[in-house]
């Protein structure tokens, strides 16, 4: 028993791609026959890593290298029908990363175990989404204040928007600074709020691990310090308080 439990793990290791280092499986529920494709973000680009033709099975399996952890993006192609709903972000690391959604509610359905920064984002996008709802609502008013005609309601509802578009940068640079040794942190900072005043950059940046810092995010994270120290050193938004824990 011993030996053949030997050899299963053999084979199942021997399954991997030579040079891979990321395990993707999952299984999209409803979904019998169509194309996935595992996708990563490039210079603005979509670059596809993989693709999986679903013909009568809807689970899936995926071996991909990364040299660093970083968002990628299991997209589904459903053919002629039309859906706004094909795009499942997920930040994947080495490792094994496991995605279980359905056909229906591709990305509001989906369940994704995987690393550290996975938990992390999911965390986030819980924040972001309580702010987010507060801006619905705003809007919602905005549209009633533009339809009655009330200037100085929308005035003082245009200034709501700003002090939570305030909140959300505050929240995610205080996010990103409280877990600076993971890659989220970075990532955060480089794409949810690369607007913010460049002083708070430097604060991310400075508190980033090593291994971070060095990482893909962490130096896109370098550059866009660069760049933002010469052309854009003003705040592009209304500059919020120091972060705090």
């Amino acid at each position: 028993m011993a030996m053949l439990l030997l050899a299963s793990c053999g084979k199942n290791e021997d399954k991997a791609p030579t040079g891979t280092n990321v395990h993707i499986t999952g299984n999209v529920k409803g979904f019998k026959k169509g194309r996935l494709f595992l996708t990563r973000v490039q210079d603005t680009t979509a670059i596809i890593m993989d693709t999986i033709a679903i013909d009568g099975n809807s689970a899936f399996e995926s071996h991909v290298k990364l040299d660093s952890p970083q968002m990628l993006y299991l997209v589904i192609d459903r053919g002629s029908s039309n859906s706004m709903d094909d795009n499942l972000p997920f930040f994947a690391e080495p490792g094994n990363i496991k995605i279980d959604t359905r056909l229906e509610g591709f990305y509001a359905n989906a369940k994704i175990t995987a690393g550290e920064n996975q938990k992390l984002y999911e965390e986030y996008l819980k924040q972001k989404k309580r702010i987010s709802e507060t801006n619905l609502e705003l809007e919602k008013r905005d549209v009633e204040a533009q339809i009655a005609k009330n200037e100085v309601r929308r005035d003082s509802i245009l200034k709501a928007k700003d002090r939570n578009e305030v909140r959300l940068y505050l929240a995610t640079a205080n996010f990103a600074i409280n877990h600076a040794d993971h890659d989220i942190a970075a990532y955060l900072a480089v794409n949810e709020i690369r607007k913010i005043n460049l002083k708070y950059l430097y604060m991310i940046d400075k508190k980033l691990s090593p291994k971070v810092k060095n990482s893909l995010y962490g130096k896109q994270l370098t550059k866009l310090i660069a760049y933002k120290k010469v052309n854009d050193p003003a705040p592009a938004a209304p500059e919020p308080p120091a972060p705090t824990k």
